[in-house]
């Protein structure tokens, strides 16, 4: 991924909060010489850093989880709070018209070496986090407990469980902070007006109040 410095992100709790906000990740990694790329939720164990471990979990009908074999390095893609950004919302249009659009986003890549489990405590372990993290903020939570044991069992049988260990942290977080401070704050109203892009909104305000006090 192309980062120049000015959009670079090295804030690792605003990664992990990122990561938590958006968990489904492009997992992409290589089979018999070609590259294969699948969709999952991945949920952070502990504090993001280098050696940190995530999880997740697929159908044993899935090929995915045969990336898990030989513990091969693979990339990890979390995207989000996109936005395309019109010249429009810069004041400064009004001054120069030297303006053109862009778009906004935050992604974060992962690399590192990815594992697989077929036992059974393991498996459970990893529905039972990812379920706890998933359901956190409803106002009553469903528990896998709340399903009947057999069921349970029947269900984790079909079942493989992923666990990643992290060797590299890279994240972009374009976010207008090569415009002008006006420009920014106008790009932050912009985007608020609209609810499909308040993650992005959000985005670019953070960066106007740290990098503009």
């Amino acid at each position: 991924m192309y980062v120049p410095d000015v959009f670079k992100e090295t804030d690792h709790d605003r990664v992990a909060q990122f990561i938590a906000r958006h968990p489904l990740a492009t997992l992409i990694g290589v089979q018999e010489g070609k590259p294969v790329a699948d969709h999952l939720p991945f949920l952070c164990l502990d504090t993001l850093a280098l050696g940190s471990t995530l999880i997740a979990h697929t159908s044993i009908s899935n090929p995915t989880w045969k990336l898990g074999e030989n513990r091969p390095e693979v990339l990890l893609v979390f995207s989000g709070a996109t936005a395309y950004v019109s010249p429009s919302l810069y004041p400064s249009k009004q001054q120069t018209h030297e303006v053109v659009p862009t778009y906004n986003y935050l992604s974060v890549h992962l690399r590192g070496h990815l594992e697989h489990s077929h036992e059974r405590d393991t498996k459970l372990h990893h529905v039972t986090r990812l379920t706890e993290a998933m359901e956190l903020t409803r106002a009553e939570p469903w528990s896998v407990d709340d399903a009947p044991a057999p069921y349970i069992e029947k269900m984790l049988k079909g079942l493989v469980a992923l666990t990643f260990t992290v060797k590299s942290i890279t994240a972009k977080a374009k976010a207008s902070q090569n415009r002008l401070p006006q420009d920014q704050a106008g790009v932050a109203r912009g985007l608020e007006n609209d609810p499909a892009t308040r993650d992005a909104a959000a985005l670019v305000a953070a960066r106007v109040t740290i990098s503009n006090p």
